[in-house]
Formats: C-alpha cells, sequence, structure tokens
C-alpha cells in the first residue's frame, strides 16, 4: 500500500478505513468472511501486525467478529444494540489529517502492559459476544420457521 502523501495515519488505520468503505458500500456484506491477514498482506503490500491491527480496529467498532480458527466476519448491523450503528454512515468516509499522540507507542510499563493484556482478553470477549450474536440471529430464524410450519 503506498503511502499518500496527505495522509500521516499509521497504515493500519488506513486498511482499516477501505475495509470500513467496503463494508458500507455493501461490498462486504453482513456475513461475508473478510479477506485473511494473507491476502490483507498482498493486496496492500502490509506486515503481518499490520493487517491484524487493522482487523482489530474493524472488530473494536463492531464492524465485524472473529471465530477462532475460522476467520473474521462481517458483522450484521441488525444485531448491534439500538439497531443501525453509527459506523454504519458517519464513520464510514474515512479520516484525514496527520497523526495524533495517540498514534504513538506507549511506553512499556507494567502498567500498559497490563492494559495490553486486559484490551487483548477485551477483544477475545468481544469476538465471542459477535459470534453469539450471529447465532442467536440463526436460532431465531429457525424458531420462527418453525412456528410457522406449526401454524399449517
Amino acid at each position: 500500500m503506498t503511502k499518500p502523501t496527505t495522509d500521516d495515519r499509521p497504515p493500519y488505520k488506513r486498511v482499516a478505513d477501505v475495509l470500513r468503505q467496503e463494508i458500507a458500500a455493501g461490498r462486504l456484506k453482513p456475513g461475508d468472511q473478510m479477506p485473511s491477514y494473507r491476502e490483507l498482506q498482498e493486496r496492500f503490500e502490509i506486515a503481518n501486525m499490520t493487517a491484524r491491527s487493522a482487523l482489530r480496529v474493524l472488530r473494536e467498532d463492531g464492524l465485524i467478529y472473529t471465530v477462532q480458527g475460522r476467520g473474521s466476519f462481517v458483522m450484521d448491523p441488525a444485531t448491534t444494540k439500538g439497531g443501525q450503528p453509527a459506523w454504519w454512515t458517519a464513520s464510514a468516509a474515512p479520516t484525514k489529517g496527520p497523526s495524533t499522540s495517540e498514534d504513538q507507542a506507549p511506553q512499556d510499563t507494567p502498567l500498559t502492559e497490563t492494559l495490553r493484556n486486559v484490551l487483548g482478553q477485551l477483544d477475545e470477549l468481544t469476538s465471542e459476544v459477535g459470534q453469539l450474536r450471529h447465532q442467536v440471529s440463526a436460532l431465531e430464524g429457525k424458531v420462527e420457521e418453525l412456528e410457522r410450519q406449526d401454524e399449517r
């Protein structure tokens, strides 16, 4: 991924914005599997950790969920609380401008390391919640189908 001269953001944020736009435009639909880390590496000419960070951003935004050993999938906006999430329209466009202090790597301290561990656990829990939402949605559809069959 060639770095635009007017965009000083880290590569993972730029990749996340491109994928966010593809989801908002419907090129990646709810339930679709996201490209693998390797596919993202090749497409955007980025490192593996950059690809992982881009998907982490989308997971934190509630756009995707990850199933261990299977990959990441686009979240159905209907399964998020409150219906259509804010990202679907408001933040689908990439943000522009220079990097901020939050883009800088924090100093390694025991507290920073603890925070990273907690954030990793939170990532896993967020992924599991997304997976459960998807499963509940599928089960609700099956229950409705069975109820319709009983009415016949």
